[in-house]
């Protein structure tokens, strides 16, 4: 029994080399076109011709692929035939194809290990097709339309990453927002993107993809920050090629106020002039000065845009009160100086409270016959702006006739009230005889009244109209009354 199991397994080893010996055996072709794949009409065929024979036995093709042990090139070559470059060369004789398919009797065959055995290098198409990161040779003799493996083993079709680094805007301003875009690397699994401050300390590693390429960031102090690419290909490798930008973050502008006043006493109807012109920007120019006017409650009440030096606003307040003024630089980069003490000053604006007086007119004096023409000097005073005064004045009076008529002086101390322009006010003063050695004429009190318009008001400087009638007291009335018309600046 021994010798006959002994023989079976010898049988079998025999059969198994020979059939190996066999399939390992090269067919010989000296001729093609007598097992066409598909049938080929004219006599150059051409790669249109070709692509719409293979789409038109797509079903054909994939059943050979699949023959052949190949299946998972049928859908590659399939889509990339169409746009691939389909190259017209000839296939050297002796050159083995590790598989042919073609056609016999209609049915599709696949012939292994053919040698192309003729007596001229075979004319054929070659088209390249990826598979999996491999680049496959597929043979196409002109003459049949068959299709056949190259022999060459496939080429590794990873290819080197290229990086792009675009970076936008390239000039920012604190807090502004910065798009790192590494969209345009080519052939990249993955990219890497480090940023570093001008010291070169790195401050940030973002990780990016094809899929999802950009990124967002940005900076709260000025200066320049440098960004770093690399992208990775398929396998893993690093780019070589330069991949680098920077970004600079521009430094805002420095605001400097100077005031006219401060504290602004007796400013009312006074310009008040706010100077910015000492602002500096470190690396740029002023292009702008905004000022802002708040009232004692934070509301704005007025405000001034200037584009252009000196950058100087006057104001003249027409109110007393306390304002606060806000100025902002901005440079030619758009930032705007912060808010800072300096540039943000709270003042008190108060009104004139105390003028000198001049005046003079025309008067009728009781007693006389002659008209008088008087002239006064003094003091006003608000008790309350624009409510209630006080005015003290003295002066005298000139008869426009001779003896026995003199020099008459008068002097008051009024309280008036105002009503907008209008004002009428009374007191008390004294005033001297018209005539001399008279026992009717006599120096004494009076109880003047004054009643008048305000003509102009300059805030600093005031003109008044008036008339005014002095009552005596304990005197004969009609020898001392006295009455005029005149006009009194106040300044």
């Amino acid at each position: 029994m021994n010798w006959r199991k002994s023989l079976v397994c010898f049988v079998v080893l025999a059969l198994a080399v020979t059939t190996a010996v066999s399939f390992a055996q090269t067919t010989k072709l000296k001729r093609i076109g007598l097992y066409t794949f598909g049938t080929i009409k004219g006599q150059d065929p051409t790669p249109a011709t070709m692509k719409g024979l293979f789409d038109a036995h797509a079903a054909d093709v994939k059943t050979g692929f699949d023959l052949a042990g190949n299946p998972e090139l049928y859908q590659p070559f399939m889509e990339q035939m169409k746009t691939a470059e389909w190259k017209d060369t000839t296939l050297p004789v002796g050159e083995v194809l590790p598989w042919m398919l073609f056609k016999s009797h209609d049915q599709v065959k696949v012939a292994r290990n053919i040698e192309w055995a003729g007596k001229e290098p075979l004319p054929v198409f070659i088209v390249n097709i990826e598979k999996d990161w491999k680049i496959y040779e597929i043979v196409i003799p002109k003459g049949c339309g068959n299709i056949a493996l190259s022999g060459k083993p496939p080429v590794d079709a990873i290819k080197p990453a290229v990086c792009a680094l675009v970076l936008v805007p390239e000039r920012a301003n604190a807090n502004d927002p910065i798009t790192v875009d590494m969209s345009g690397s080519l052939n990249a699994k993955s990219m890497t993107v480090e940023v570093y401050d001008s010291q070169g300390q790195k401050l940030a590693t973002q990780e990016l993809t094809p899929a999802s390429p950009k990124w967002q960031t940005k900076f709260d102090k000025p200066g320049e920050y440098s960004f770093k690419g690399v992208a990775y290909n398929m396998a893993g490798e690093p780019t070589s090629n330069p991949c680098a930008g920077k970004v600079s973050i521009n430094f805002p502008p420095i605001c400097k106020l100077w005031t006219s006043c401060m504290p602004c006493e007796d400013y009312v109807g006074r310009p008040i002039t706010f100077d910015a012109s000492g602002s500096s920007d470190p690396d740029g120019k002023i292009v702008k000065v905004v000022f802002e006017l708040l009232d004692a409650q934070g509301n704005v009440i007025d405000t001034c845009v200037t584009t252009r030096a000196p950058w100087v606003w006057e104001k003249v307040f027409t109110k007393a009160g306390t304002y606060t003024i806000n100025t902002t630089v901005f440079d030619n980069d758009g930032a705007q100086s912060p808010a800072s003490d300096p540039c943000r000053l709270t003042f008190e604006v108060t009104q004139k409270k105390l003028f000198w007086t001049v005046g003079g007119g025309l008067g009728l004096y009781g007693g006389s016959t002659a008209l008088y023409g008087f002239l006064r000097a003094g003091l006003f005073a608000w008790i309350t702006p624009d409510k209630w005064s006080f005015t003290l004045s003295a002066g005298g009076g000139i008869p426009f006739k001779g003896d026995p008529w003199k020099l008459v002086f008068t002097g008051d101390a009024l309280i008036s009230g105002h009503f907008q322009s209008f004002f009428i006010g009374t007191g008390i003063g004294v005033s001297s005889a018209t005539m001399p050695k008279d026992d009717l004429h006599k120096f004494g009190v009076d109880i003047p009244f004054q009643l008048g318009f305000q003509v102009f008001d300059k805030w600093t400087s005031k003109g008044q109209v008036f008339a005014e009638f002095r009552a005596p007291l304990g005197r004969d009335f009609d020898s001392n009354y006295k009455a005029g018309l005149g006009f009194r600046f106040l300044f």
